[in-house]
């Protein structure tokens, strides 16, 4: 409820509703009209305030900054999205390329030992 909200967070319970009525916080109502506020709406009063009082932003400034961390998590589903989409698809593709038996076996090679020749003068000292 918002007196119990105002006193946790040691604020007037009208400035909630001005965060209300700006668009920065958009709590839940009950049936009898009461707000609701869940965990994620104190996480972002928390955010709020932290702007507010800590970095000195004023109602203008907050709602912007809101707004482009919106977009900015909107952008990250869409990049998650899509990297999800190439892994996907590279991995179909990966599979439509592998024989039907569906087992690859790594090809033998005959191991490839450099012949080592001595220089005349180290070879006489050796047998010498």
């Amino acid at each position: 409820m918002i007196s119990a909200v105002a006193e946790m967070y040691e604020i007037h319970p009208q400035t909630l509703r001005l965060y209300e009525r700006e668009g920065l916080l958009k709590p839940s109502r009950t049936e009898g009209n009461t707000r609701y506020y869940t965990d994620e709406d104190l996480e972002r009063l928390e955010f709020i305030l932290n702007l507010a009082r800590d970095l000195g932003v004023n109602i203008a400034g907050i709602a912007i900054i809101l707004q482009m961390r919106e977009r900015m998590e909107e952008m990250n589903r869409q990049m998650q999205s899509f990297v999800e989409y190439v892994r996907t698809e590279m991995l179909s593709r990966f599979q439509a390329a592998v024989p039907s038996s569906g087992a690859i076996v790594p090809l033998k090679r005959a191991a490839i030992v450099p012949r080592v020749v001595e220089h005349k003068a180290v070879a006489r000292k050796k047998n010498g």
